[in-house]
C-alpha cells in the first residue's frame, strides 16, 4: 500500500508542478471580454488561473476544476470557509466515526441528481469513494483516499466507510476535497463509467450552464436544489493566466474577485479601487533552501550549519516577494497541526555565528553550486543568498534551469543546494511524505535519512489525537533543521482583492469556496 500511494502520489505531483512551472497559456485579449462582462447584479465574476475542462472527480487535476466540482457537486463535508482549517455537514445530516476505522453517515433527505437520476443514496457514495481507489479507474487522486477499504451500504441513505488502517487525514483532504465529490452511480455508468467535459447529473446548489472553451465557465442556481439558497444566480469563471491582466480588468470593475501579485500587494494595501478590500491569506506552498546531505561538499554537518545562519530570511523576502510574504517556520502551513511558532534557528541572520561554524568545520576555498528554476522570484533569492554566503566566504555558482530540467534533479546525484517550492493539501502528512528515507533521490532531493522522522510519518497520519499529532509533526521538522539540510524559508502568500458588492467565502489559503459566496 505505501509504494502503491508513493508511486500514484508522484505522477499527481509531477503533473501539477510541471504545470504551475509552464504556466497557461493567456486566453484572450482583455478588449475581447468587454461584451461578456454586463453589469449585472445578480452576477458573480471572478477569475480562475486555468481552465476547467475535466467535470469527473476521479480525473481532476487540481483547485481550478474544485472550485466549479465544489458548486455542482456535493460531498459528506465541505470545508468551512475562514481562517483556520475546518469542516461542515454538506450532503451528510450525520457523520461520526465511531472507531479508529469505521466512520458512520446519514445523508439529507432532500438532494437529487439532475437529469432524472433520482435522489442521492448512499450506493452513489459507496460508488463514488471505491470508484476513486479501483485500479481500472486510474485516477490520480487515489492517494488522497489512503487506506479506503470500502462503504458499506446499511440502509437507502445510510452507510459506513470502512478503513483499513486509521487515517486522520479522511477529514482534512479526503472527504472535503476533490475525492470527496459525490457523483451519481446510475449517470456515470451510462456514461461508461468515465464522465467527460460535460457533468452528466449534478446535485450542488449550482448546475454548470455553459463552459466555452479558454473563454468562460456559466454556474447557474440549480432550481431543485433544496438547501440553503445561494446568494447569486449566476457565477461566471474567467480563466485568466495573467495576474497583471486580471487585475487591470478588477481596477476596470470587471471581476469581483481576483488573485493578485505579490508585487502588486503594497498598491491594494494603499488602495483597492471601486472601493474594494484586500484579503491576504498564507498559502500552502513551502519554499526552502535545501543541501544534498549525500554530496561529498556538503557532507560536514558545521559547513551546512554555517549556510543556514548566514542566510537572512527577511531580506530574502523583502527581494522576492516585495514583503508581502512571512517567513516560514518550517514545511507546515499555519493553520495546520504541525506548524511550530518558531524555527530551532531564527528567520535573521547570525553572521558571526555563521563564520564560527565555518571555522569550525575546518572548511576552506568553498566553491558550492545552487540550482534554481527559471521564475525571476526564485532567480532574485537565489543571488540575495550568494551575496550572503560570500560574506563568510563561500563562493556560490548559481545555475538557472528551465522546467523540465529542474523537475527531474531529484535524481541528479551532482545536486549542491537548491532552491525548491512544493505545493500540498491542507493535512501535514501532505507536507512530510516527501522527505522519508524512500524518497531519498527522488522527491527527497536532500537525501534526508531518519529513522525517526519515518517512522513519525508513518504513525502520525494513524493519529486522531489532534494535540498529538501537532506534537509528532513539529519534532519532524526539529529533525530536519538539525539535520543541517534546510533553511526554511516562506509560505508564499495568496493576496485576494474583491469587489464591495462581494462577501467572499475562502479557504484559509486564500482559495474560492464560490458556493457560499455572499452579497454585501
Amino acid at each position: 500500500m505505501k509504494m502503491e500511494w508513493i508511486k500514484a502520489s508522484l505522477g499527481r505531483r509531477k503533473f501539477l508542478q510541471s504545470s504551475t512551472a509552464l504556466g497557461v497559456t493567456s486566453l484572450m485579449p482583455m478588449g475581447l471580454y468587454k461584451q461578456a462582462w454586463a453589469q449585472d447584479s445578480n452576477t458573480l465574476r471572478v477569475r480562475a488561473y486555468g481552465d476547467a475542462p475535466n467535470m469527473d472527480p476521479a480525473h481532476s487535476v487540481g483547485v481550478v476544476e474544485e472550485e466549479i466540482h465544489a458548486s455542482i457537486y456535493n460531498k459528506l463535508i465541505q470545508y468551512k470557509p475562514g481562517r483556520e482549517w475546518d469542516w461542515q455537514l454538506d450532503a451528510a445530516e450525520m457523520i461520526e466515526q465511531v472507531d479508529a476505522t469505521h466512520i458512520k453517515f446519514a445523508l439529507r433527505n432532500d438532494i437529487g441528481f439532475t437529469n432524472g437520476h433520482g435522489a442521492m443514496t448512499a450506493a452513489d457514495v459507496k460508488y463514488s469513494f471505491e470508484r476513486i481507489i479501483a485500479d481500472a479507474t486510474e485516477s490520480p487522486n487515489k492517494p488522497d483516499m489512503g487506506p479506503l477499504s470500502h462503504v458499506e451500504v446499511t440502509g437507502e441513505r445510510e452507510g459506513t466507510i470502512v478503513l483499513k488502517e486509521p487515517f486522520a487525514p479522511l477529514w482534512s483532504i479526503a472527504l472535503p476535497y476533490i475525492t470527496g465529490n459525490i457523483v451519481s452511480k446510475s449517470a456515470t455508468e451510462a456514461a461508461g463509467g468515465r464522465i467527460g467535459s460535460d457533468p452528466v447529473a449534478e446535485s450542488g446548489p449550482y448546475v454548470r450552464a455553459n463552459w466555452s472553451p479558454k473563454e468562460k465557465t456559466v454556474l447557474k442556481r440549480n432550481p431543485n436544489w433544496q438547501g440553503a439558497k445561494p446568494a447569486w444566480d449566476n457565477i461566471e469563471i474567467y480563466p485568466i493566466d495573467d495576474e497583471n491582466t486580471a487585475e487591470i480588468a478588477f481596477d476596470a470593475g470587471e471581476l469581483d474577485l481576483t488573485r493578485v501579485s505579490l508585487g502588486s500587494v503594497q498598491r491594494y494595501r494603499e488602495n483597492v479601487p471601486n472601493g474594494g478590500h484586500l484579503v491576504e491569506n498564507p498559502s500552502l506552498y513551502y519554499v526552502w533552501l535545501g543541501m544534498n546531505l549525500d554530496h561529498p561538499k556538503l557532507k560536514n554537518q558545521k559547513l551546512r550549519q554555517a549556510i543556514q545562519h548566514a542566510v537572512d530570511v527577511p531580506t530574502l523576502l523583502e527581494a522576492a516577494y516585495f514583503g508581502a510574504a512571512e517567513p516560514s517556520t518550517g514545511i507546515i502551513a499555519p493553520g495546520l497541526a504541525g506548524n511550530r511558532s518558531a524555527n530551532l534557528i531564527a528567520a535573521e541572520a547570525n553572521m558571526e555565528k555563521a563564520k564560527a561554524l565555518l571555522a569550525e568545520s575546518g572548511e576552506t576555498n568553498v566553491v558550492l553550486a545552487l540550482d534554481t528554476l527559471n521564475k525571476t522570484t526564485y532567480t532574485t533569492m537565489a543571488q540575495v543568498i550568494q551575496s550572503m554566503l560570500a560574506q563568510i566566504g563561500i563562493t556560490l555558482e548559481i545555475n538557472v534551469l528551465e522546467s523540465g530540467a529542474f523537475w527531474s534533479s531529484g535524481d541528479n546525484e551532482d545536486l549542491q543546494l537548491v532552491l525548491n517550492r512544493f505545493s500540498m493539501a491542507p493535512d501535514p502528512s501532505y507536507a512530510t511524505a516527501w522527505f522519508t528515507t524512500e524518497q531519498a533521490g527522488i522527491w527527497n532531493w536532500e537525501r534526508f535519512r531518519n529513522e525517526e522522522f519515518d517512522e513519525i510519518h508513518a504513525m502520525a497520519s494513524q493519529e486522531t489525537d489532534i494535540k498529538k499529532r501537532d506534537a509528532m509533526y513539529k519534532r519532524a521538522q526539529d529533525l530536519m533543521e538539525e539535520s543541517g539540510a534546510y533553511r526554511f524559508i516562506t509560505h508564499e502568500a495568496t493576496p485576494v482583492v474583491h469587489s464591495s458588492r462581494v462577501v467572499p467565502a475562502l479557504r484559509p489559503d486564500g482559495l474560492s469556496l464560490l458556493r457560499y459566496f455572499g452579497k454585501a
